[in-house]
């Protein structure tokens, strides 16, 4: 192959690559149509996150995500969720959390920060993930049955208010406060085993870490006191 054939086709592959990645972030592909119903702005009124969905060929609904900010337009989940989400921003509206059902009785939570281009992923892995990851880690849960269904993480109300509710003095937007939840299946031993129910920690925005307040200790002890329905 002689360098100028070469050379066009390694532009005309620039060329594709740029208008696939134009056509990712221009806006919500053919088929999606927004829920206005579910379309939330932060505080500060500069950012609107909208939903939008399409039918599913296999029945129910796909959907997007995507944050609206000035003339920028970011997508939050690459690939499309079976349902739509709950969204909360931080009283500064820097970070954004995305509470996603994934099932029945099933969440996940997924955190943004805001940069240059808007609203990207802040952790490597879902925010819910690191959450369970840190119970297991501590003590109290070496006594507890290890949930298999009905496995959730959810974010506890208060982030417009930084917690106050809670009778905290934190500073502002600084902490997350996530809640676990987590069953045991029904054997022929013994019925379904609530074993995790509202066990609470905090995340450090600024330092990505956890930690579990004093504050917490006498919920998270009665969330993991067996239990059976």
């Amino acid at each position: 192959m002689n360098r100028t054939r070469l050379a066009i086709l390694i532009g005309l592959s620039l060329v594709c690559a740029v208008g696939t990645v134009a056509a990712q972030t221009a806006g919500p592909p053919a088929g999606y149509e927004i829920n206005a119903e579910y379309t939330q702005t932060s505080p500060d009124r500069a950012t609107t996150v909208e939903q939008y969905a399409k039918d599913d060929p296999q029945g129910g609904s796909l959907w997007q995500f995507w944050a609206r900010r000035g003339d920028k337009l970011t997508l939050l989940n690459p690939e499309p969720a079976d349902y739509p989400a709950g969204f909360r921003f931080t009283k500064d509206s820097r970070w954004l959390v995305r509470m996603q059902k994934t099932g029945s009785g099933e969440a996940d939570l997924h955190l943004y920060r805001l940069g240059p281009e808007g609203f990207v992923v802040a952790t490597e892995k879902p925010l819910g993930d690191l959450a369970w990851a840190f119970f297991y880690r501590q003590r109290e849960a070496r006594n507890v049955m290890k949930p298999d269904f009905h496995i959730s993480a959810g974010l506890v109300k208060g982030t417009e208010e930084n917690y106050r509710w809670m009778g905290v003095t934190w500073p502002d937007s600084r902490y997350l406060v996530i809640s676990l939840w987590g069953a045991v299946s029904p054997t022929h031993r013994h019925r379904q085993i609530d074993s995790v129910r509202a066990w609470r920690c905090r995340y450090d925005l600024q330092k990505g870490t956890f930690d579990v307040p004093r504050s917490f200790a006498l919920n998270n002890a009665e969330a993991i006191a067996l239990q059976s329905q």
